[in-house]
Parts: structure tokens; C-alpha cells; sequence
């Protein structure tokens, strides 16, 4: 079977991943670079080259099929497991949060307070199932378990650096899931994994399995539409040219999904409609010297500056591997006016730099060897309340054509990488399936 998978993130890789030793595949690229959310940067510095990822990321425990994927392609010897500190900046100090004993001496809170936050994450840890949750608004879950004080002093502040002016809307489901997924904590704190020499590694070692049995990865080239007639994919149309195909695996946003099957998806099109999107922007600076001379690795951020974290990513992988020091200052913005969206990558990088001046007393303009912008306006859905309605269906209606991304059912109610990995394997799965089941019947 000829199979064209619309993007090469790690959905689209993995599906690829999966399909390749007995169908034909091409992958097609809007951008100059694989890898989607988890591409990486080149960086020269005085001589030492190293791959970084445009945008943060690390690998939890509980990443079963992103480990299992990892250890399949023999990059297993690359894995580390690291400790992780984390930190909350509040009214000009920052409160260590990595143990029991740091938490209680967050003062922003009262010790009450700071008992209320213990039981929530405690009853957070014994809720398996989410679904009962995804029509609460987490603002109401909070203050009704944990208390108001809680919820303005503690998690208002996070949720309005990711959300924005959507973060009273975000469903409680979301949030269980997200502390959920970082309460993997000992009473030294967090472990989280990497990969030594970064996710370029791991992209890198899909696509060489991918063109081993033939298959094609082809950058710069945008899919501007996807053909279907009489409820059948026929292929898509890619620098005005149409290339025929048994079948269509898409991960784009489904905005994008909505233009390019030209309102053919029948009820799903609403559903392409009412899925809200969130845009990054995220900067990658080379400094001269240490930022968080503590140690930190993640900071959240309840101050007034243009970024909601700062993550120090060599207080967390070895100095050793890059030379220099690298921290990723990141925000969040939910629409295409945003400042962070419509301004040059030189007013961003500015703003960015005079809030972490702020911030950082002792940094100086001096220290910054460079600094890079990195943004994207698809970065993931927005988990509002209710949100459990619209996860995008693998099968998408018409026959041959496959979802997987951000929006599928495997990235809620928290996204990740491994969720994207699940995501592209059982689009994969639900295809092979069809054609197990179809008889050739495509052929036809």
C-alpha cells in the first residue's frame, strides 16, 4: 500500500516507523527540518557542535512506549536519568519545590494552605480515570477541594502563563493529568530522562529506519490539499502536482485539516472548528555563566515579565556536552495578534532578555553569547472544559484517511511525547486492521 503521512513530527514519524517494512511511504514537510515540536538547533560554539531542542523536553517514568521505542532503536546507552529541581519565583525569591520539606516552607501560602495543596495532589495520585472530570472547570475543582487561597496564590498564576485568557476555561481533567505525570517524586524530588545528545538523536534514528526500507521523508514540501471523492482518499496535491495513494495519515492541527479536505469530513468539520489552538514562543539563550546558581532546573514564574517558566537546561544535562550555558525562556499566547506572534524575533528576544534582567539581577547582556527565538502557532489544543467531546477520532470517516497529533485521545488530558509516539502508532494500527480486514478492497 502507498501510504502519504502529512507531517514529520513524532506522530508522524512513528507511524511512518510502524508501517515502512511492508508499505510504501512518503512523508511530506512543510519545513525545512523533521521533527516538528521536537526539532532541534545546530549550534557551533567555538568550535564544540551540538544538536538542542528548539523547544524543552525531557522524557517521565511513566513514558512506557517512548522508552520501549527508544530501547527498539538501540539508543538505550544514550538514556539518562536525572534529577530535576524545580522552583516557584514569587514576589522577587524563588521557593525550591522538590520535596515535602520545601513545599512547607513556600510562605506565599500558610501552612493550612500548604496542607490543602498536600491533600489535593494526594487525592490527584488516586484518581485513575479522568473522564468524570473533563466537564469541571479546574479553577472550581481547586477552590472547592483545596480552597480560594489555594487557587490564587498557587495554581492561578501557572495556569494563566500557559492559558492565558483561557485558563479560567481549562478543564480540572487536564489538571489531574498534568500533576499527574510530574508527581513521580522521591524524597530527593524529580527524575526525568534525556537523551545524550539530545531528541535529534532519536528523530534522526526514525527517519534512517524510514528510508531503510525505502520510504521517503521530503522537506519543504507542503500538502495543500488532501483529495478525497465519494468518501475515498485518492491522494493529495503538493506544489500543484497530485500524487495518488492508498491512504493518508495527517497530523497537522485541525484547522489545517479542515482546509485541506476542502469541508469533505461531514460532522466532523464542526468538531475541526471548536478545537482551539495555542501558538509558543520560546527563546534559546547561550549564556556565559550560570543563571540559577542554585541549581534549578524549572522555574515557574509568578512576576511581572512577557514569560511564565525558565528552564536551565544545563543545570540539568552536564555542562560538559554543550561548552556554554543554555536556558530556554518560554510563553505561551492563544491568538495570531498576540505581541509574542507579530513582533521581530529581535523585539521578543529583547523583552525576554529585560524581564530575566529583572529577575536575575546579576545577569548581564555581557553573558549572552546568543540568543535564538523559536515559534510556532500549533503548539497544542486548548483544554478547555468539556474538551473530552472534541479528541479527534483515528479514523477520520472518509476511507483511507488517519489522524494523529496533539488532538488525539492519547495526548489528553495531558500532552507529551510519549503521547504523541501512542498517537502515530495506532493510527498506524487502525490502518493496518482496515487493510487486514478490507481484502484488497482498495485496490478495487
Amino acid at each position: 500500500m502507498k501510504i502519504i503521512i502529512i507531517g514529520s513530527g513524532l506522530a508522524g514519524l512513528s507511524a511512518g516507523y510502524k508501517l515502512c517494512k511492508s508499505n510504501e511511504i512518503i512523508i511530506y514537510e512543510k519545513d525545512a527540518e523533521i521533527g516538528g515540536m521536537a526539532a532541534s538547533y545546530c549550534h557551533d560554539y567555538t568550535g564544540k557542535k551540538y544538536f538542542i531542542e528548539k523547544y524543552y523536553h525531557h522524557i517521565f517514568r511513566s513514558d512506557s512506549e517512548l522508552i520501549a521505542l527508544i530501547k527498539e532503536l538501540g539508543l538505550e546507552r544514550q538514556m539518562l536519568w536525572l534529577k530535576g529541581k524545580n522552583a516557584y519565583f514569587v514576589d522577587g525569591k524563588n521557593y525550591p519545590m522538590n520535596t515535602p520539606s520545601e513545599i512547607l516552607r513556600f510562605s506565599p501560602l500558610s501552612f493550612n494552605d500548604l496542607v490543602k495543596l498536600g491533600l489535593l495532589v494526594f487525592k490527584i495520585k488516586t484518581i485513575n480515570d479522568t473522564t468524570s472530570y473533563d466537564r469541571i472547570k479546574a479553577k472550581n475543582w481547586i477552590i472547592d477541594t483545596a480552597g480560594k487561597s489555594v487557587y490564587e496564590n498557587f495554581f492561578a498564576p501557572l495556569m494563566k502563563s500557559k492559558f492565558g485568557d483561557n485558563a479560567e476555561n481549562i478543564s480540572a481533567a487536564w489538571l489531574i493529568g498534568r500533576v499527574k505525570i510530574r508527581s513521580d517524586r522521591g524524597t530527593e524530588g524529580e527524575k526525568l530522562g534525556y537523551l545524550r545528545g539530545g531528541f535529534n538523536s532519536l528523530i534522526g534514528a526514525l527517519s534512517r529506519e524510514i528510508t531503510a526500507h525505502d520510504g521517503k521523508i521530503l522537506k519543504n514540501k507542503e500538502v495543500t490539499e488532501i483529495v478525497i471523492n465519494d468518501n475515498k482518499v485518492e491522494g493529495v496535491i503538493t506544489d500543484g502536482n497530485f500524487i495518488a495513494c492508498d491512504a493518508v495519515i495527517s497530523t497537522v492541527e485541525p484547522r489545517v485539516l479542515e482546509m485541506l479536505t476542502k469541508s469533505k469530513l461531514g460532522n466532523l468539520q464542526e468538531t475541526l472548528r471548536n478545537i482551539r489552538y495555542q501558538g509558543t514562543a520560546c527563546a534559546l539563550v547561550g549564556l556565559d555563566k550560570r543563571l540559577m546558581r542554585d541549581g534549578n532546573y524549572w522555574l515557574n514564574i509568578k512576576a511581572d515579565v512577557p514569560f511564565g517558566a525558565v528552564i536551565e537546561h544545563t543545570n540539568f544535562m552536564p555542562f560538559e556536552d554543550y561548552g556554554e550555558h543554555l536556558v530556554y525562556i518560554t510563553s505561551y499566547f492563544q491568538d495570531e495578534k498576540d505581541f509574542l506572534w507579530v513582533k521581530k524575533e529581535e523585539e521578543i528576544l529583547d523583552s525576554y532578555l529585560r524581564g530575566l534582567e529583572k529577575m536575575f539581577p546579576d545577569l548581564s547582556r555581557k553573558d549572552v553569547h546568543w540568543a535564538k527565538l523559536f515559534r510556532r502557532m500549533d503548539t497544542a489544543p486548548v483544554y478547555e472544559q468539556g474538551y473530552l467531546e472534541k479528541v479527534l477520532p483515528f479514523v477520520a470517516g472518509p476511507s483511507g484517511l488517519y489522524l494523529a497529533g496533539m488532538f488525539s485521545s492519547t495526548n489528553y488530558p495531558e500532552r507529551s511525547m510519549n503521547g504523541s509516539v501512542k498517537a502515530g502508532f495506532e493510527s498506524a494500527n487502525f490502518f493496518i486492521k482496515k487493510d487486514e480486514n478490507c481484502d484488497n478492497c482498495w485496490l478495487d
